[in-house]
């Protein structure tokens, strides 16, 4: 099939924003999605804890994940003022999340690693959620409809450019549904081009690749395999 073409999409600052489906939304350099209308926050695969629960393994990693998560997100929180946050699964317990939670409105969409941890804070768990065209859950479906979005997969994207190739967290989007990157620290990757994301980005994908201080739009054509 010929490469769908995308939506125009802005650079409005450090953020790109887009129709996603019927809905404009912005990707922020945080890994987050902003969407105004609703004055809702996005974000995807915390895993809180993750350090500390390797650590209890045997696989000795800073345990700091936590605290990095959480910090990014009061940013975010208190520069946004958001009205809504939605969790798209994956995450555990905190004391300064209970202490977040209690700002706004907070939903978690359940995640494969979340077991009862939502229940146990306190806000409203779904399974899918929609606001306004919008439609959010954990793991992108086939043949969803304009509007869905996913975490789940955790997308980064290989991309070359002055000799060299960088591999950064990215957005993963056609224009009518995003796979949103994991905002947790110890998260691993799956490289945009790998066959799990044919099957939902059939007619290519653009990746809106993370940098140190904005997003990047990036073609399918410059994206490169691991």
């Amino acid at each position: 099939a010929a490469p769908r073409v995308m939506a125009p999409m802005a650079i409005a600052g450090a953020n790109v924003e887009f129709k996603l489906g019927d809905a404009l939304v912005a990707a922020l350099p945080e890994g987050a999605l902003w969407v105004a209308e609703s004055k809702t926050l996005i974000v995807s695969d915390i895993h809180f804890e993750k350090g500390s629960s390797y650590a209890l393994r045997g696989q000795m990693l800073p345990p700091y994940d936590t605290h990095a998560a959480l910090m990014k997100l009061t940013d975010l929180m208190l520069r946004l003022q958001p009205d809504i946050v939605v969790s798209l699964g994956d995450s555990f317990d905190r004391d300064l999340l209970k202490l977040l939670m209690s700002r706004c409105d907070w939903i978690w969409v359940e995640g494969n690693h979340d077991g009862r941890a939502p229940e146990t804070l306190g806000g409203a768990v779904r399974e899918v959620l929609h606001i306004g065209a919008l439609v959010l859950r954990h793991e992108p479906t086939l043949n969803a409809a304009p509007g869905e979005i996913a975490g789940h997969l955790h997308p980064c994207a290989k991309v070359s450019g002055r000799g060299r190739s960088v591999r950064r967290r990215c957005f993963a989007t056609d224009g009518a549904r995003l796979v949103m990157p994991a905002f947790g620290a110890y998260t691993g990757g799956l490289n945009v081009c790998d066959d799990a994301y044919a099957p939902i980005f059939a007619n290519g994908v653009t990746a809106l690749v993370l940098g140190k201080d904005r997003v990047l739009p990036v073609a399918s054509d410059r994206l490169l395999s691991d």
